[in-house]
C-alpha cells in the first residue's frame, strides 16, 4: 500500500519518512503516523519504538497539529513485538531488558498522554503490544474482521508495560480472562469490552470513519480539547472528594478566562463561527 493510500484522500503538506514509520501532515493540521512493515505484519522493534517516540514528541510540541491518526500499511494493524527483536533481547542481561522495556513503556505513555486527540484505525490483526497502542488512543475504529489478542503468555511472557492502559480500556474482569488465556477476540467483543468505539465493514471504510470523526474535532477549540482530555485523566477512578471538586472548579474557571474560552463564548453569543474553524 502506498503512503497516499494509507493517508486516504488527504492532501499532504509535509512528509517525513523512514522505511518502518511514515509521518504525514495535511493542511488542516492532521498528522498521520503509519507503521510501514507490512512484510512482517507491522511488528515493531527497537527502531520502530524509537521513531514513534521521536515523532510523538515532535507532534506534542507543534501547535499547528490538531489531531493524530495512527494506522498501518498492509493487511494487519500490527502483530506486536518483532520476534527476531524479542529473540535478541532474550540474550541480554536483566538491566538491559529493563532499559528496553522502559522504551516501550515510554512509547505507551507518550501516546496515551499526547495533548492532541488521537484516532487509531485498525485493520486485520492487532496482537500483543498493538492492543496497547489501541488502548492508548482516544478513539479506535476497527474493521469487522479485525481480531485482537493479548498473546504474550503463549511465548512465556506477560503484557506488562501495556497492562495499565489495557486494563483501563477493557476492565479488570476481561483482563483476568484474556491476559491468562491469550484467546483472540473479535471486533464486536472489543467494542463490548470498551477497547474500540466503532466497527466498520472493511478496510476501505476506515478512511470514511476517520473523516467523520475528524470533522467534529476540528470544529472544537484546540485548547478545550486538550483540557478535556486532561480532565478525564484528572477525575478517572478518583474518589469525588473536596480535592477533586476544587480541582474541577479551578479548571473551568481557568478555561473560561482563557483566550479560546473568551472567543468561544463571544462567538456563541454573537452567532458567528469561532476563529479556530477555518
Amino acid at each position: 500500500m502506498s503512503t497516499e493510500n494509507a493517508s486516504g484522500n488527504q492532501q499532504t503538506a509535509n512528509m517525513q519518512s523512514n522505511d518502518k514509520v511514515l509521518l504525514t501532515r495535511d493542511e488542516r493540521g492532521i498528522a498521520t503516523l503509519c507503521l510501514n512493515r507490512p512484510e512482517v505484519h507491522n511488528a515493531f522493534d527497537d527502531e520502530v519504538i524509537s521513531l514513534l517516540i521521536a515523532h510523538l514528541e515532535t507532534l506534542k510540541n507543534d501547535p499547528t497539529i490538531r489531531a493524530l491518526v495512527l494506522r498501518s500499511n498492509g493487511k494487519n494493524f500490527s502483530a506486536g513485538a518483532d520476534l527476531n527483536w524479542m529473540r535478541s533481547m532474550a540474550k541480554n542481561n536483566h538491566q538491559e531488558n529493563i532499559e528496553d522495556a522502559g522504551r516501550l513503556a515510554l512509547l505507551m505513555k507518550s501516546l496515551n498522554e499526547l495533548p492532541k486527540p488521537s484516532i487509531a484505525l485498525v485493520q486485520g490483526a492487532a496482537y500483543g503490544g498493538a492492543v496497547g497502542l489501541a488502548a492508548c488512543c482516544d478513539i479506535v475504529v476497527a474493521c469487522e474482521a479485525s481480531s485482537f489478542c493479548l498473546s504474550e503468555v503463549k511465548i512465556g511472557l506477560v503484557p506488562a508495560v501495556i497492562s495499565p492502559y489495557v486494563v483501563r480500556a477493557i476492565g479488570e474482569r476481561q483482563s483476568r480472562r484474556y491476559f491468562l488465556t491469550a484467546e483472540a477476540f473479535s471486533s464486536s467483543q472489543a467494542q463490548a469490552f470498551g477497547l474500540i468505539h466503532e466497527v466498520v465493514s472493511d478496510q476501505e471504510h476506515l478512511d470514511e470513519a476517520r473523516e467523520r470523526l475528524l470533522k467534529p474535532l476540528l470544529n472544537n477549540s484546540p485548547q478545550a480539547v486538550t483540557a478535556a482530555k486532561d480532565l478525564v485523566f484528572a477525575v478517572s477512578q478518583k474518589e469525588i472528594d473536596t480535592q477533586v471538586i476544587d480541582d474541577t472548579a479551578e479548571r473551568i474557571a481557568g478555561i473560561r478566562v482563557s483566550s479560546e474560552g473568551q472567543e468561544g463564548l463571544n462567538a456563541f453569543l454573537n452567532k458567528r463561527k469561532p476563529n479556530w474553524i477555518a
